[in-house]
């Protein structure tokens, strides 16, 4: 009686998880020891799933084990890794289990890019192996019984889970063995085999018989339901509907059983053998329907002998009233079991892979906290280099510090000197020159790589069309064009972005042609740098004016402003603050992240006294500019005034303008080398992107050409036969034969086949004369026959074409045989209106042969025809 159902698993195709995932690692983690631990991880990953689910596994806790541990996993990495088909894309495929395939294809499978779907299927395997786990139990003994109702209910449990989230998973119509109304099925079934289990157990420790009877009655409406819920479907095996019948029949059988000892304890006679009847004809039913799948002689014994002990007692002692079976008060139900919930891990012996590792939400916190870490400094040190650059603007404007070092009128002012010194060691004109030559290389590189990116990208979306264009509703994946719709969007930002740089590039070369000539003089030596630069005597020496000493004194502390500047910048570039515990700690609390508050607050208090600094540093810039202005106005008014002093003055402005030109051209150049080459390294990172999404989706497109091709080779090849026409129905010589739906075949000599004779219909009526039995020719082509007798050896038949007309004078009219007597066996051949010309083969017998040997009546006598 004890016939369990266990699932079958689904079978997974070969996945590497380790390459992908070790991609994305070196992407996204700086090189060092995360990363190499993060990669180690990703190896042990993959080989876990080779484990669970790369080969078939034996029926035992272990295996079980390995397949959970497997499945804690995704669940530890779904949250630390984006699979998705645009990111990390990776296609898990899984066979449909309960398919068994065809005779041109296999069987049914869907491929997916969604980690979802893996957890899935790998939590289902889970629930099939715990069922078939369960069934290999011996429920003779305690021990038995307890490890097969645990993992019934936790197979009851896991398919149930799959019922509830698997719609969310997948996004699309899942395969049949997964869908809601399969698993929910499944999980039912369990559920009542662990409810079977509990009723074994109480009735091996003979617990009392009202308590069995609740038990058993329980388990019989389990089963009910479970067979209501998939008895007009074809998704599970066809034997799972057999079983649960007959376990719903054996359960109800039990409970009543149980409940005619308790009446007969209550001294209800007649309840005790309405009830033993109805447990009979119970198993009655079992055994006449269903005795291939379940045996219950031992059970139907039983209860017979009961009924008859039952029927004897009361017809001689008793004499009670049986009453009828609508009559008799409902068994009770008692439910011991419960499907195990879900809850991760569900492996007892789990660890973490990657535990270090941080959750998906927590970097991409991250990621806008260092873009906003990134704005605010960038921020700050454009404000003070722009302040500084105004600052140098205004001094060569007012040609400081040159004016006051400059009161001989004869020589080079010290300040000239140090920047023609400080542009010499940079390089000169030679270092802005090579610069500039290197950016049209390191830029058509990344206009290349980009390029090659998003052709990658047309290209495969062009066959995607393509092919969505030929196969139409049948190509069902998600259209390139809309999956590439971010990496687009991404392309077109990089695009702009080097248009950007091109312009920026062209105003770099343009102020580098407008200030070249002055750069060159800057970097002569001192005899050709005094020789270009006017002389000028002035007409009263200014040394030891109290306006010098002024302007001396506040040149020096803009001096200072500008060093505290460098050294602010330095700060703010130094800082650095990890707000992984920040964020880690708000996902633990409540479950999500809010960036921007924490970024807001950690970045003020962070970064809030330095920028504050720097909003001094500006305030006290402007002050300082203010004094100088003002007291270079008054020195101006004491300096003598010519027109070879104002030349002179002009010179020495253009040089200082110059070596501010110079440091920020270099600058600019040096930022724009650095920017190209950055970019290089995100380009070849999107580049490899694009490569990978293009190569998942050609292996994706392959696997559905190949399970379109399976599909459309089970198609028929052909529509229906078509009618016949007309003509070939016209009867000959005004009869009408019947109407045939298929068309004739063309004749063809069948080899080697022996063609069954048909049914023998009764002895005909035999008449004096003899006449001739006609060979009949069946729908293959060969000759029917007689029982008993080998086949006569005949040649081709001919074609069946539209039948000669019979009557006289018709054109091509051909003598016909007459009728001949009956012959039983001539059947097929009502309809012809002549009989078919019979053919000798070269070297057969003279027609007709010998007397068949078994041929139960006279042979009748051959005339020709007159």
């Amino acid at each position: 009686m004890a016939t369990f159902i266990s699932v079958q698993s689904k079978k997974a195709s070969e996945v590497d998880l380790a390459k992908p995932l070790c991609k994305f690692i070196q992407q996204t983690y700086p090189a060092g020891e995360a990363q190499a631990d993060h990669s180690r991880a990703a190896e042990e990953l993959n080989k876990l799933r080779k484990s669970a689910v790369g080969r078939p596994l034996d029926k035992h806790e272990s295996s079980l084990e390995t397949l959970m541990r497997y499945y804690d996993q995704l669940c530890s990495i779904e949250p630390k890794f984006p699979f998705s088909e645009n990111q990390i894309c990776v296609t898990f495929t899984w066979k449909d289990a309960f398919d068994k395939g065809s005779l041109f294809g296999g069987s049914v499978k869907l491929g997916l890019a969604s980690l979802g779907y893996e957890k899935t299927c790998v939590l289902f395997n889970c629930g099939a192996l715990a069922s078939q786990i369960a069934s290999e139990q011996n429920l003779d003994n305690d021990e038995g019984l307890k490890t097969a109702a645990k993992h019934y209910q936790f197979a009851s449990g896991a398919f149930q889970h799959i019922k509830d989230t698997v719609l969310s998973a997948l996004n699309r119509e899942p395969t049949v063995d997964i869908s809601p109304d399969t698993v929910g099925t499944l999980s039912l079934i369990m559920l009542a085999q662990a409810q079977e289990v509990f009723f074994l157990k109480a009735t091996r420790d003979k617990m009392k018989d009202a308590i069995i009877a609740k038990l058993a009655n329980q388990a019989a409406d389990y089963y009910g339901d479970a067979f209501k819920q998939c008895q007009y479907k074809d998704t599970l095996p066809k034997e799972v509907f057999p079983v649960l019948a007959a376990k719903h029949c054996i359960m109800q059988a039990n409970a009543e059983y149980h409940q005619s000892i308790l009446a007969k304890q209550q001294k209800k006679f007649g309840e005790e053998i309405g009830r033993l009847q109805h447990a009979s004809d119970l198993v009655k039913t079992v055994a006449s329907r269903y005795d291939e799948y379940v045996n219950v002689k031992d059970l139907a014994d039983k209860i017979s002998r009961a009924l008859t002990a039952a029927k004897k007692d009361n017809d001689f002692i008793y004499h009670d009233r049986v009453p009828d079976l609508k009559d008799l008060d409902p068994v009770g139900k008692a439910s011991l079991v419960k499907s195990t919930s879900v809850v991760v891990p569900i492996s007892q012996k789990f660890t973490d892979l990657f535990e270090k590792m941080v959750p998906l939400a927590v970097q991409q916190s991250l990621s806008l906290y260092n873009q906003r870490k990134a704005d605010l400094v960038n921020r700050s040190i454009a404000q003070m280099r722009e302040a500084t650059n105004l600052a140098n603007g205004v001094l060569a404007s007012l040609n400081l510090p040159a004016a006051i070092e400059d009161v001989s009128g004869d020589s080079v002012p010290q300040s000239i000197l140090q920047k023609s010194k400080s542009v010499i060691e940079q390089g000169g004109i030679q270092t802005i020159d090579q610069l500039i030559k290197d950016l049209p290389e390191l830029l058509q590189r990344n206009r290349e790589i980009l390029d090659e990116s998003l052709r990658l990208l047309g290209e495969e979306e062009a066959t995607d069309n393509d092919l969505r264009t030929k196969f139409k509703e049948r190509w069902q994946r998600t259209p390139s064009s809309e999956l590439y719709k971010p990496l687009r969007a991404e392309g077109a930002n990089f695009s702009n972005i080097l248009d950007k740089a091109i312009q920026a590039d062209g105003h770099v070369k343009e102020r580098y042609q407008t200030h070249r000539d002055t750069i060159s003089l800057l970097c002569k030596p001192e005899p050709e740098l005094n020789a270009a630069i006017p002389s000028a005597n002035p007409a009263k020496t200014m040394q030891g004016s109290e306006v010098v000493s002024v302007l001396r004194s506040l040149l020096a502390s803009l001096d200072e402003v500008k060093k505290e500047r460098e050294q602010l910048e330095n700060d703010l570039k130094s800082v650095n603050f990890d707000m992984t515990s920040k964020f880690l700690t708000a996902l633990a609390q409540d479950g999500a992240i809010n960036e921007e508050a924490i970024s807001v607050t950690e970045l003020d208090r962070i970064y809030g006294s330095l920028t504050h600094k720097v909003q001094e540093t500006l305030k006290k810039q402007d002050e300082l500019l203010k004094n100088i202005q003002n007291a270079h106005q008054e020195f101006s008014k004491m300096k003598q005034s010519n027109s070879e002093s104002n030349l002179r003055e002009e010179v020495l402005k253009n040089l200082a303008v110059a070596n501010d030109n110079f440091v920020e051209l270099v600058a600019n150049l040096k930022e724009g080398t650095k920017f190209y080459n950055e970019l290089t390294e995100i380009l070849l990172k999107f580049q490899n992107k694009c490569s990978d999404i293009v190569f998942a989706r050609k292996t994706e497109r392959d696997e559905l050409l190949k399970d379109l091709q399976q599909s459309i080779a089970r198609e028929p090849s052909a529509p229906s036969i078509p009618s016949q026409p007309a003509y070939q129905t016209a009867a000959a010589g005004g009869s009408k034969p019947a109407a045939s739906t298929t068309p004739t075949p063309a004749p063809r000599t069948m080899v080697s086949s022996k063609p069954q004779p048909p049914a023998r219909p009764p002895p005909p009526m035999i008449s004096t004369a003899n006449t001739l039995p006609t060979p009949v020719s069946t729908a293959t082509g060969a000759t029917a026959s007689p029982a008993g007798s080998s086949p006569a050896s005949t040649g081709p038949s001919q074609a069946q074409g539209p039948p000669y007309p019979t009557y006289p004078g018709f054109p091509g009219y051909c003598q016909m045989p007459m009728p001949v007597g009956y012959n039983p066996y001539t059947y097929g051949q009502y309809n012809l209106p002549y009989a078919p010309q019979m053919y000798q083969n070269p070297g057969q017998a003279p027609y007709p042969g010998p007397q068949q040997p078994g041929y139960p009546y006279p042979q009748q006598s051959y005339y020709p025809q007159q």
